[in-house]
């Protein structure tokens, strides 16, 4: 019985939170690792691009609220993405029109196109302040608890309860639909194949046809999307606060490099691997110790590596140690 405890007290504070914030990175990953391999450079916005599409959900949903729109028991956040994506759309795309696609036209280096990205970076920072402010937001609503820790004691007689939020079980639900459609999407479609030609050899691309401004945009297009929906997943599981996620460019691009920039499948492996990371670096472990271990063995430790202070520590320790010893990540893609 001890051991169930255990067993259940590290779903509780590892496997469910790992699995919820990993999605999330998992999606932020990807919109990265696609600008990298169609467009050919790290796009250091990606985060205030979350930020962005989420401020805009956030908005959408107060206003459904406020004429009594809901979702049942799911967040009403899900129906405001799809405009939110649609907004967020039209901002990366009038952002490359105006700013990204001189310097592509001019055959610019990557490394130019990374310095131009962080001063967009820094405009859209500014532009999301100014939309929704500074201050935490709290917009989740529906049913709290997917699973009732109370329910769940009732029913397995443990000690330890176990409880899913809802907007953690929607984490992995929506980022496994979104993978399912993003990779159906770059094998099945002409579009698709085109991405992935462009991003294999673009000489070859353009001289079998391809329209480069299409790939272009529906790249970005594709990015906004999942820029949207990894930053209102994050917003309904902890909350928004727009420097939050410019911190979250840090593990978003650990997660991408991890995998290998330009992989998808290598995106979603490193988001958790870099959530996972973090979680058991950082949790006690005591709680779970003291269900498998004798009470004389345990002292007075915490048995916790880091304080969660320097979960982001974790990312950039992980991040140096990819780029040290295998810097083209876990699927072996182009640096």
């Amino acid at each position: 019985m001890d051991f169930l405890n255990a067993l259940t007290a590290f779903a509780n504070f590892i496997l469910v939170p790992g699995l919820a914030y990993g999605s999330q990175l998992a999606l932020g990953a990807l919109g990265v690792t696609l600008v990298f391999g169609v467009l050919r450079f790290s796009n250091f916005a990606h985060g205030d691009t979350m930020a962005f599409g989420t401020a805009f959900a956030i908005l959408i949903t107060w206003w459904f609220q406020s004429m009594g729109i809901g979702f049942g028991p799911l967040p009403t956040a899900l129906l405001a993405l799809p405009f939110a994506i649609a907004i967020t759309a039209a901002l990366v795309l009038a952002t490359d029109r105006v700013v990204y696609r001189f310097y592509r036209r001019q055959k610019a280096k990557p490394i130019v196109l990374v310095i131009v990205s962080a001063g967009v970076m820094f405009v859209m920072n500014g532009l999301v302040r100014m939309i929704i402010g500074t201050s935490e937001k709290i917009f989740a609503d529906g049913a709290r608890m997917a699973l009732n820790p109370q329910d769940f004691k009732a029913w397995t007689g443990l000690t330890e309860p176990l409880a899913i939020k809802t907007t953690a079980l929607v984490s992995v639900v929506v980022a496994v639909i979104c993978v399912a459609l993003l990779f159906w999407f770059l094998q099945k479609t002409r579009t698709g194949k085109s991405m992935r030609a462009y991003s294999d050899n673009e000489d070859l691309a353009l001289l079998s046809g391809i329209n480069p401004d299409k790939v272009v945009a529906v790249t970005w297009i594709i990015t906004a999307a999942l820029a949207t929906i990894a930053g209102t997943l994050y917003g309904l599981d902890k909350s928004f606060r727009v420097f939050v996620y410019f911190g979250l460019l840090l593990p978003i691009f650990a997660a991408a490099i991890v995998g290998g920039l330009g992989s998808p499948l290598g995106a979603i492996v490193g988001g958790y691997v870099i959530a996972f990371s973090e979680l058991i670096v950082t949790y006690a472990w005591r709680k779970i110790a003291g269900y498998v271990l004798p009470e004389s063995w345990l002292g007075d430790g915490l048995y916790q590596a880091l304080s969660t202070d320097y979960k982001v520590a974790v990312s950039f320790v992980i991040l140096i140690i990819v780029l040290l010893f295998k810097p083209t990540g876990i699927y072996g893609a182009k640096t």
